[in-house]
């Protein structure tokens, strides 16, 4: 693994949000995640990204792709794609991320281009009453 940008941009900011909310992924109609325990990742000059921790993933469904890339605020990310002749990648991990954002490890993003992932409510929901 390369070295972390941290050093040489103290400043850079990539922070790390649990929320309550219920968010879904899906690909062609097909439910690949399913979570209550998402972190939201807001990284500087990034979108907003989605991490479904592996247990609400349907893992069964992903092979893992031999590629892989590195960030130097996160780390190296490991690919998977459907375990289907012709799939496209479609979700990434940090295995092992940078004490920055630690609670990453293993936490599964997606491809926001192939996959829908969606927001929904709290739960327990938020009131006005």
């Amino acid at each position: 693994m390369g070295e972390s940008g941290y050093g040489s941009r103290p400043d850079y900011r990539v922070d790390v949000l649990a929320r309550r909310n219920r968010v879904t992924a899906t690909v062609g109609g097909l439910l690949v995640a399913d979570s209550r325990h998402g972190l939201i990742v807001d990284e500087q000059d990034h979108g907003l990204v989605v991490y479904f921790p592996p247990a609400d993933v349907r893992l069964e469904l992903f092979v893992r792709d031999d590629r892989t890339s590195y960030c130097p605020f996160k780390g190296q990310a490991t690919y998977r794609r459907l375990d289907r002749a012709g799939v496209a990648v479609l979700a990434w991990s940090y295995e092992e991320p940078y004490p920055e954002v630690a609670r990453l490890a293993g936490h599964v993003a997606f491809f926001q281009d192939v996959v829908e992932v969606r927001l929904g409510a709290a739960d327990p929901p938020v009131s006005g009453r």
